[in-house]
């Protein structure tokens, strides 16, 4: 079957098919909603690519300019990491953990992560009959990023019925399309308890350090509590959306109002939940930094409830419609053993540009891939098309703006001036008509973020916005491979050596699971493996990855295995290979993480996904375990 991988692009600029796919990646953003009524197949309206006439050239040089404005020297160092003075912001706001005993044990293995991916991990070890294993998470309870992402609206743009794993397991069917955060939490809390994971889980548990006993042929783990644990192998699954960053803003850590990051939102302070209704910031002004995923979700609930809502914009985001509807019961009726994994294999082999028999009607990932993503082998004007489709549905999402933003600098300010594969779609159908409201103001900072904080007030242009309230909606640190700053501990490998050092350089890896020096260790990396944007999907193959690899151990008594020199070696010079061109499209966008801030040589060569479909990723790892000879590893007998 041919697979499309590499063609042409925008403006002339090679790439291939996983630029795109990266684009579209990373998880769920949590985005939800209706606003926008019209006449596509949900009641909304679709976002229509009919191409103007537009100046190629001249388009070009003005998303260079907005580009420009954006790109700082210190990059990614523009952030702030959540330790020292910050570490409260790490704090966890829904649970006071319990008192406990230390827990001093030997064990089979170890899951660090109680997200989706590590709950599906802990599912496959109990179906592969291990049952001699335990979970460790600093949460307070199981559900990963939807533990921690509270804020009002919090949803998922990933359909539910492929994004929530384990459905035909769990008998059970989402309410909406796109499911609401407090559905998927209780979702997951739901997978613990049916798969009796709970009396494995060690939670709001910090770990403080991984180390490998080479004597042993043991991880030894210590945590807050004084557990010392004791096992044989580790899956680390803590996710790319893990550790909260904050703005580097002069000032910062002398501002005299109340403040919190969007995903340890401060209840007690704001009243209400998820669904809205923030009765204590009525008399409140309250500012929120960051358009991103969780800005475009959160802003609706806080411009509806606070006494004055100021949004601070450094890159506009890209807004197209969201369009959610309740599940139709007839055709959930309608559906047949197997459709989950079926549904989820289409849904990533469309994205990835390869042809599939699902369909999914106005899914606005699979707009957005079909009408602009029309990288087709055969077709010799391929990257001029695609450039016409991208104006066009940049134009669409534009005009859209035009039409329902009253004020018309409001509306300029607001409009996206890149490429649509430079920054994850946020799919919203209230966002951009909070900002008709009188009580709301947009402070577009023309790329240059908020100047300094004095007091309780935040500077841009010279112009100082006093308020009592400051969320933080900045994202969360993605591309670093320091894994004290990242998770909050270090991993020490073979002779002492430590992850963070071995990477410094660039990830190394086997099948972006397990790294040279540091055996019986399992990394579900967004780095050298698949990624879809439906990111379970990815976590189901991981976690079927890390199930296999403990029982083969345990079958074979087999003390440690590990990538050969050789193999590690060979993967990451496939990796390398193909990240030049995304390497050029990433200079092109405007800064975000996923360029790293404007600096794509160093955050996206190396530690680059795997250059080939997702699809084809899951079904090589797939056929990998089929095989059964543990090929590139070393494996050592016991």
């Amino acid at each position: 079957m041919a697979t499309r991988e590499h063609v042409s692009t925008l403006l002339n600029l090679e790439h291939d098919s996983t630029i795109r796919r990266f684009r579209l990646s990373v998880g769920c953003s949590r985005i939800a909603g209706h606003e926008y009524g019209g006449r596509g197949m949900s009641g909304a309206e679709t976002t229509e690519t009919n191409s103007p006439q537009i100046d190629a050239a001249a388009l070009k040089a003005r998303y260079l300019a907005e580009r420009d404005k954006r790109l700082r020297p210190d990059g990614a160092g523009q952030y702030i990491a959540p330790t020292g003075r910050f570490a409260h912001y790490l704090d966890d706001p829904f649970v006071d953990a319990p008192a406990r005993p230390p827990v001093i044990r030997d064990v089979d293995a170890v899951q660090i992560g109680a997200g989706l991916g590590g709950l599906l991990a802990a599912v496959e070890l109990s179906k592969a009959g291990v049952d001699d294993f335990l979970i460790l998470d600093r949460a307070g309870d199981v559900g990963g990023v939807w533990y921690w992402n509270r804020y009002p609206g919090a949803a998922c743009d990933i359909e539910s019925y492929i994004y929530m794993p384990l459905l035909e397991e769990m008998g059970y069917m989402p309410t909406e399309r796109f499911a609401r955060g407090p559905e998927i939490f209780q979702y997951a809390r739901a997978i613990a308890t049916r798969f009796d994971l709970y009396r494995r889980a060690l939670l709001s548990t910090v770990i403080e350090a991984l180390t490998w006993d080479e004597d042993a042929a043991r991880w030894v783990i210590t945590t807050n509590r004084g557990d010392v644990i004791r096992a044989r192998f580790v899956n680390l699954n803590t996710g790319p959306l893990t550790r909260p960053r904050l703005p580097g803003i002069p000032g910062i850590e002398g501002f005299t109002g109340h403040s919190f990051h969007a995903s340890r939102w401060d209840y007690a302070y704001t009243g209400g939940d998820s669904s809205g209704g923030l009765e204590g910031l009525r008399d409140k002004r309250v500012a929120v930094i960051g358009t991103g995923a969780t800005g475009v979700q959160c802003v609706p609930h806080l411009g509806r409830d606070a006494g004055h809502l100021y949004v601070f914009q450094r890159t506009p985001a890209l807004v197209p419609v969201r369009a959610n509807r309740p599940t139709d019961p007839a055709w959930a009726a309608s559906l047949e053993p197997g459709w989950q994994r079926r549904r989820m294999e289409n849904f990533t082999r469309i994205l990835a540009g390869l042809p599939a028999d699902e369909d999914f009607g106005d899914d606005g990932f699979v707009e957005l891939t079909t009408k602009v993503g029309i990288e087709l082998d055969n077709m010799g004007a391929g990257a001029e098309q695609q450039r016409i489709a991208d104006t066009a549905y940049m134009e669409a999402v534009r005009r859209r703006i035009d039409e329902i933003v009253t004020d018309k600098t409001t509306a300029e300010a607001l409009k996206p001036w890149y490429f649509a594969g430079c920054k994850r779609p946020c799919f919203h159908d209230e966002y951009l008509s909070t900002f008709n409201r009188p009580t709301v103001t947009l402070v577009d900072t023309d790329g240059k973020g908020v100047e300094r904080i004095e007091g309780n007030a935040l500077f841009v242009g010279g112009k100082a916005y006093e308020v009592d309230c400051l969320i933080y909606a900045t994202g969360f640190d993605f591309y670093s491979v320091d894994m004290a700053l990242r998770n909050g501990f270090e991993i020490y490998g073979r002779a002492g050596r430590s992850l963070t050092d071995k990477w410094r350089p660039g990830v190394a890896t086997l099948h972006g699971f397990t790294s040279r020096g540091f055996p019986n260790l399992v990394v579900q990396t967004n780095a050298q493996g698949a990624i879809t944007s439906n990111i379970t999907h990815a976590l189901t193959n991981g976690a079927r990855h890390f199930a296999y690899l403990v029982r083969t151990s345990l079958d074979r008594g087999l003390r440690s295995f590990e990538p050969t020199e050789a193999a590690e070696h060979d993967w990451v010079e496939r990796i390398i290979a193909r990240a030049d061109y995304r390497t050029k499209f990433d200079a092109e966008c405007t800064p975000s993480y996923y360029n790293n801030e404007g600096r794509p040589a160093r955050g996206v060569a190396v530690n680059a996904f795997y250059p080939g479909s997702p699809s084809r990723f899951i079904q090589m790892t797939e056929a990998w375990r089929a095989k059964d000879d543990l090929e590139g590893l070393e494996a050592v007998p016991a």
